[in-house]
């Protein structure tokens, strides 16, 4: 009997996961390593305070919004980093519901000249969007712009990513951000740390990500999150594979109408209507509109 290994790793796809390694004050070294590969050189950040993760929105509904991590740059950039595992309709209309908080909560009261702060929000994304499914590319970084294509406001960023197009081996990472992604997409299958991302960021990660550090609590609850995460999966595949078979089914029954007319076509005028239906397993209003075409 052969007995698959246990994982050394945890997944960074799970909540448990995603939130243990860039979602604590200790390890927010993590956060700013992976956010600074995602902004220019001019914009780099140096440090990062976490902010309240549910919304002090006015309404009832506005407080139920509750974000994966929320934080603040030291030069006063704000940042919403969210995980989304499976699909979700109108995914991208509540980027802009949730990237309208932060912008909302810096109004000030009394004489206010309306200066905002930038604000980001960064999806990582396990699917990819529909109207994306022929673009290889997986980093979308998206800006309100004007019917020239200039940036008309450039305090308001959307960048996207989605996982299931990267598919670079280890052989062919080349930049720290190919290095993260990896990272996202396989560190539960390594048992050790590759010779490439023996790196201090890295090493720092890999301690903090691996299960036998965990106490009993934290590995419950990281196995119940993991539990989620696969049972997701599952149902996602399950989804697919029926959407799959019944397309298939679809254009078996499609492709033997149109063989079917295509025969009734042919009898026309040998035989008469209710032979051909027969024949075909057309119905005779279908062989007599075939007949008026």
């Amino acid at each position: 009997m052969v007995f698959s290994q246990p994982d050394r790793y945890i997944s960074l796809l799970t909540d448990f996961g995603f939130k243990r390694v860039f979602g604590s004050e200790p390890n927010k070294r993590l956060l700013i390593d992976f956010l600074n590969t995602l902004l220019p050189q001019r914009h780099q950040i140096r440090d990062v305070t976490f902010k309240n993760l549910e919304n002090l929105g006015a309404t009832t509904i506005d407080r139920k919004a509750i974000f994966d991590i929320y934080c603040e740059a030291e030069n006063g950039e704000l940042f919403i980093v969210e995980l989304q595992k499976v699909k979700q309709n109108f995914f991208k209309d509540r980027s802009i519901y949730y990237a309208s908080f932060p912008i909302q909560e810096q109004a000030q009261k009394g004489e206010w000249s309306y200066e905002l702060a930038p604000v980001y929000l960064v999806g990582i994304l396990d699917f990819v969007f529909d109207d994306h499914q022929n673009d290889p590319t997986f980093l979308h970084i998206v800006e309100l712009k004007d019917s020239y294509c200039r940036v008309f406001y450039d305090k308001l960023k959307f960048i996207y990513i989605e996982l299931p197009k990267f598919r670079k081996t280890l052989e062919e990472l080349q930049t720290h951000f190919d290095k993260w992604l990896f990272l996202f997409r396989n560190l539960p299958q390594l048992y050790e740390p590759p010779q490439s991302l023996q790196e201090e960021v890295f090493e720092q990660l890999f301690e903090v990500a691996e299960i036998a550090n965990f106490t009993v609590a934290e590995n419950r609850s990281y196995q119940a999150s993991l539990k989620v995460y696969r049972d997701w999966y599952a149902i996602e595949m399950t989804a697919r594979q029926e959407a799959l078979e019944q397309g298939l089914q679809q254009g078996r029954e499609e492709g033997a109408k149109e063989k079917a007319i295509s025969i009734a076509r042919s009898l026309l005028g040998i035989l008469d209507i209710e032979t051909i239906s027969q024949t075909t397993g057309l119905s005779m209003a279908e062989i007599e509109q075939l007949q008026q075409q």
